[in-house]
């Protein structure tokens, strides 16, 4: 009885050209096999190379010409991670010349990370007694933020100030904003604190008569914003 053994040669004739290999005729199972994740791609050559895979969260960037592309982390500059707000729309006064926190204007927030910045927005509506000048700054816990240094005989280091307001009823509007870099990812306290250079200071006060012209008391806010790195 006469054994017939089949052979299956190796292709390895450079006669077959791509014009012999019907279109859609090499499956996925033909293919070498790779590393998950991978993506195949150019090298300077011309020859197909595999792009090693990134890590989770990455994202393919061009390396330009002549180099095959790779993963890396995505930017994050400039994004904003989170907005908060406090807004104050009752009264306040106070009285002298020693700092005061103004109730109400004041917020945490935790950054996501130590190299994130937080924006701090602040909106006042105040007014001080006749004749004389009110003061805001703001604070990070204990430490005053958005000012320079301050010089001895000049006013107490301030985002701004009021002045009198005559007959103590029209509001002024003092609004400023400040980059401020905490470097910390614990959560952090900003606030409004406000002065007066012997005299009363109202924030929020309305007009006696201002329901009559469609008026009434007007609001203080603080919004913290935060940028990442």
């Amino acid at each position: 009885m006469s054994i017939i053994k089949v052979i299956t040669p190796s292709v390895t004739d450079a006669n077959i050209t791509t014009a012999k290999v019907t279109d859609n005729a090499i499956t996925l199972a033909k293919m070498a096999s790779g590393t998950d994740g991978n993506i195949i791609s150019y090298d300077a050559s011309g020859n197909p190379v595999a792009i090693a895979t990134g890590s989770d969260g990455q994202i393919l960037t061009s390396a330009g010409a002549g180099s095959p592309p790779a993963f890396e982390a995505a930017p994050g500059g400039g994004k904003i991670g989170q907005v908060l707000q406090a807004v104050k729309i009752d009264t306040f006064s106070m009285t002298g010349q020693t700092w005061t926190d103004v109730t109400g204007v004041t917020k945490a927030i935790t950054p996501a990370a130590t190299s994130s910045k937080v924006l701090v927005n602040i909106t006042i509506h105040g007014v001080v007694s006749a004749g004389n000048f009110g003061w805001a700054r703001i604070m990070r816990g204990s430490t005053v933020v958005g000012v320079g240094e301050t010089a001895g005989s000049r006013a107490p280091a301030t985002v701004g100030n009021f002045a009198e307001g005559g007959n103590n009823n029209t509001m002024m509007s003092m609004s400023a904003s400040f980059l401020d870099s905490p470097s910390t990812s614990s959560a952090v306290t900003y606030k409004v604190q406000v002065a007066a250079s012997g005299s009363t200071l109202y924030v929020n006060r309305s007009r006696g008569d201002g329901d009559n012209y469609g008026g009434g008391r007007p609001i203080t806010q603080i919004t913290l914003l935060e940028v990442l790195a």
